[in-house]
């Protein structure tokens, strides 16, 4: 077993006593993993660092929250297990009711409601929408709030709606723009609210409870008294439709599988104290002081009517309320101990393992009783008792809790051991058969530790599996967002092609020969116009220095004025030089020369052209007279 990380768990009594979200039985290696994701966006190395940073950002714990809380989820999802539920679970229940009675049923960790709107359409489908609306409640329940909030919203993408077939879709839906909204007159039977799996008293009296892929993230303690509070809300004989997941393996004497392919199981109708005292922890909210000390009276008078000898009473709860003074002095016990739950006490499983006796008392409503029952004393001696374990009941026949005595025996087991050994040396002949026995004992041991690993084994696969999933789900989260930043880049090179496009249509719209240069001389543009010019293509020039090129053109009066505007001495520079055009024919080339300006001067740019086909717009003399001036 990996041992527990301090600065883990404090975090998580952090999280527990601050926003009253408790994630201890939560696996460990899933809760740290997600942590840390959260971490490593802040580049926090410990766990002790993370905690600070939640304290003085409170913001953080919504995050937080949201990468714990994975809600994966979707209408149908795993189609052939609903195909399953619909063809063999939900007419059993409509026809094993009577035509009035309501049909409960519970969608735990329903995350966004698309299950929980599922289990209403199928409902629709058999029973008609309006003998639904009438007879059907499907109460839905997720311990993370926004989830709910969308859920209470019932509104959905086209995506998220893809699920579920086009009639279904077409009958149930209302389209609004690109949104879909779930119909709202049956939207009013099914009722969402928070629920603790873990903390809150389950809904009772159902008779389907689904709750898919969400036990893979508790541990396997955890899990059980879940599955515990799951048996004690279904009706006899209700359905329980687990995901793909969860395989209900160490619980197979409260559920039995209907179909264990898609996870659907039925209640084995047996009503174990396990179940009772699980809802005792969680009761429903209501004024109970009145019959609490009426039963705490009740459980006095019974207790100490029923043996002279050492006694302790333990209520329903588990809370030892009385020790008289024979048990004080035995077991070392002490008035502060009242009020203290009894599976805190040494008692409870020294000498002998008492809260299995005291569950078996309650569930056979009759004593148990225990004869020499060693106690090893710090002597070294050896203390023999007789133990007896007495449900105590009102006159209603309403178990109130256990009374349970100790009776010290350990003159007569003495005597009982001396004569026993004392037959053992009349009785040699036994020695053999005795050691058989003891071969096949050892033989027993070996077969149930043997059992013990597989079990061990089994218990390990089914985690990994557990993990597996988890790792499936958050892997599918991760695709999402990289699908959605990939949509992003698409649509942003879309705009980049669009602006190429049109920068390069205005190049190629100027009647001028167009060049851009960087800060050091190397071409960047040289658009059609000076290719018609000089004779160069684009592709023999771009990245090379102007300098280098061996054109018609005097490029070395071109230093100085392009050096200025790099510079940022000239905004402007215009001259008129005289060239051999790529057909050696002798031209006057007009230039203009600007700085590419952006934060800074990047460059420059040079628009050149024949002076006879802009000998129109621009009159040369006036330009010959500035370059003579300058």
């Amino acid at each position: 077993m990996t041992p527990l990380d301090p600065e883990f768990e404090n975090l998580l009594v952090y999280l527990r006593q601050s926003r009253g979200f408790d994630f201890s039985g939560y696996k460990r290696a899933t809760l740290m993993r997600r942590v840390r994701k959260r971490m490593q966006g802040f580049n926090l190395e410990t766990f002790s660092d993370y905690l600070d940073y939640l304290e003085v950002y409170p913001e953080e714990f919504n995050h937080l929250f949201n990468t714990i809380l994975i809600n994966v989820t979707g209408f149908f999802r795993d189609a052939p297990a609903w195909e399953q539920l619909a063809d063999k679970v939900l007419p059993n229940i409509v026809s094993s009711k009577k035509d009035s009675a309501p049909i409960r049923m519970w969608s735990a960790g329903c995350a966004s409601g698309e299950e929980a709107y599922t289990l209403a359409m199928l409902m629709a489908e058999i029973m008609g929408a309006e003998e639904f609306r009438r007879r059907v409640k499907i109460y839905a329940s997720d311990v993370d709030e926004e989830a709910l909030n969308q859920a209470r919203l019932a509104v959905y993408s086209a995506k998220d709606v893809q699920g579920v077939p086009a009639e279904l879709r077409q009958k149930y839906f209302e389209t609004i723009g690109n949104c879909y909204v779930f119909r709202q007159d049956m939207r009013r039977s099914v009722i969402f609210g928070r629920h603790d799996l873990l903390q809150d008293a389950p809904i009772s009296r159902l008779d389907l409870l689904v709750c898919r892929n969400t036990l893979m993230y508790f541990n396997s303690q955890a899990q059980g008294r879940i599955m515990a509070r799951f048996h004690f809300a279904l009706n006899n004989g209700g359905y329980l439709f687990l995901g793909k997941a969860e395989m209900l393996l160490l619980h197979s004497n409260l559920f039995t599988p209907i179909d264990l392919k898609n996870r659907i199981f039925k209640k084995v109708s047996v009503a174990t104290t396990r179940d009772r005292l699980l809802v005792m922890a969680n009761p429903p909210v209501d004024d109970e002081s009145s019959t609490r000390l009426s039963r705490h009276i009740r459980i006095r008078e019974l207790a100490f009517d029923s043996s002279p000898i050492a006694q302790i009473v333990v209520d329903l709860k588990g809370t030892l309320v009385l020790v008289n003074e024979q048990a004080r002095t035995l077991f070392g016990l002490s008035p502060k101990d009242l009020a203290r739950p009894f599976q805190d006490l040494e008692l409870s499983y020294r000498p002998i393992e008492l809260r299995s006796l005291i569950e078996k008392a309650y569930s056979d409503r009759s004593a148990v009783k225990l004869n020499n029952v060693e106690r090893y004393l710090p002597n070294a001696e050896i203390q023999y008792l007789d133990v007896q374990i007495v449900p105590l009941q009102d006159g209603e026949n309403n178990l109130l809790g256990v009374s349970i005595a100790f009776d010290d025996v350990s003159r007569y087991t003495q005597l009982q051991l001396e004569l026993t050994r004392y037959r053992q040396d009349l009785e040699a002949s036994n020695e053999e058969l005795q050691s058989t026995n003891e071969e096949l004992e050892t033989t027993n041991e070996e077969l149930q530790s043997t059992n013990e690993e597989l079990e061990t084994t089994n218990e390990e696969l089914q985690s990994t599996n557990e993990e597996l999933e988890t790792m499936n789900e958050e892997l599918q989260s991760a695709n999402e967002e990289l699908l959605t930043i990939n949509n992003e880049l698409i649509q942003r090179t879309a705009e980049l092609d669009h602006s190429n496009i049109f920068l390069s249509s205005i190049l190629t719209s100027l009647q001028a020969g167009i060049v851009v240069i960087d800060k050091n001389l190397n071409i960047l543009i040289w658009n059609y116009m000076v290719e018609d010019l000089w004779g160069l293509r684009t592709d023999e020039v771009v990245g090379k220095s102007l300098f280098s090129l061996d054109i018609g053109l005097p490029l070395e009066q071109l230093r100085s004025p392009i050096r200025d505007c790099l510079s940022g001495k000239k905004k402007f520079e215009e001259m008129i030089l005289d060239a051999l055009n790529r057909r050696g024919r002798k031209i006057q080339c007009y230039l203009a020369i600007t700085p590419l300006s952006g934060v800074e001067i990047e460059g420059t740019v040079l628009m050149m052209a024949d002076i006879e086909k802009i000998n129109s717009m621009v009159s040369v003399p006036d330009i010959q007279k500035r370059q003579q001036q300058d």
